[in-house]
C-alpha cells in the first residue's frame, strides 16, 4: 500500500515506522517545512497534522479521490464540511479521536457503563480526567470528548465543560505533565463508594499501529467511517 503522510511530527514518524514494518511504502510527506514525494501516487493518506492545517490537508487528498485517515483533533467545527466534501468526491474518510485498539474498546465499555449507571444518576455523579504530555495543543483531548459525548447521549448531562466547578455540567479535568502519552479515566462517585474505569497508554505505538490498520481497512471503500467500523463493534 502506498501512503501519504500529512503531518510529519512525532506521530507521523511513528506511523511511518509501523507502515514500513507492515511492508507499506511512504510516497508523500507534507509538513510545515517539508514536502517530498508525489501525493498522486498515494492510495491512502494519513493526517496527523496540527489542527490549523487539518482541513486543508484532508481536502487536498480527498479532492484527488484519495481516502483519508485523520487523527488530528481540535478541528471538528468543520467536520460536516469535510464529510460532505468526501461524499461529493466519492471517496472515503475516517476520523477517530484515538486510533488505539484498546481505547476504542474502552469507548464501547464506557457506552455500556453509561447505560447501566443512568438509573442511578442521582446517587452516582460521573467525571472525566485526561492526562497528556505538555506538548499537546488542544484541551480537553478528543478522546475525553468522545467519552463525554457518550454520557451526554445517555442523558446524564446536557453538555460537558472543561475544568468545571458546577454540578450541572459534566466536568472534564485536563492535566498536562511530562511526556505522558495519554491516560483517560471516568469515575462515578457517590457518598458511599465510587466506580472507576481507566485506560493508560504506555507509548504512542498503539495510536500509530491503529491508524495504519485503519488505512489498510479503508482501501477501496467509499463513505464516512469510524474505528467502530474497522473493529466491527458498531
Amino acid at each position: 500500500m502506498k501512503i501519504a503522510l500529512l503531518g510529519y511530527g512525532r506521530m507521523g514518524k511513528t506511523i511511518e515506522k509501523f507502515a514500513q514494518e507492515r511492508n507499506h511504502e511512504i510516497v508523500f510527506i507534507l509538513d510545515k517545512n517539508e514536502e517530498k514525494g508525489s501525493l498522486a501516487e498515494a492510495e491512502v493518506a494519513i493526517n496527523f497534522s496540527v489542527p490549523e492545517a487539518a482541513v486543508k490537508n484532508i481536502k487536498l487528498a480527498l479532492g484527488k479521490k484519495i481516502p483519508v485517515i485523520c487523527g488530528t483533533t481540535g478541528w471538528l467545527d468543520f467536520y460536516d464540511e469535510v464529510t460532505s466534501f468526501c461524499n461529493i468526491n466519492k471517496t472515503a474518510f475516517l476520523y477517530a479521536s484515538n486510533f488505539s485498539i484498546g481505547v476504542n474498546l474502552f469507548f464501547k465499555i464506557n457506552e455500556l457503563a453509561a447505560k447501566l449507571m443512568k438509573p442511578h444518576s442521582e446517587e452516582y455523579k460521573p467525571s472525566i480526567q485526561e492526562i497528556h504530555h505538555i506538548h499537546k495543543l488542544d484541551a480537553p483531548s478528543g478522546t475525553a470528548i468522545t467519552i463525554a459525548e457518550s454520557l451526554v447521549d445517555t442523558g446524564h448531562f446536557s453538555t460537558w465543560e472543561l475544568n468545571g466547578t458546577t454540578d450541572k455540567k459534566l466536568n472534564i479535568e485536563s492535566v498536562r505533565e511530562g511526556e505522558v502519552p495519554g491516560t483517560h479515566s471516568i469515575t462515578y462517585h457517590s457518598q458511599v463508594d465510587e466506580i472507576s474505569l481507566k485506560h493508560e497508554a504506555f507509548s504512542r505505538d498503539g495510536f500509530a499501529l491503529g491508524a495504519v490498520i485503519a488505512a489498510e481497512w479503508i482501501l477501496n471503500k467509499k463513505g464516512v467511517f469510524s474505528m467502530q467500523d474497522v473493529l466491527n463493534i458498531s
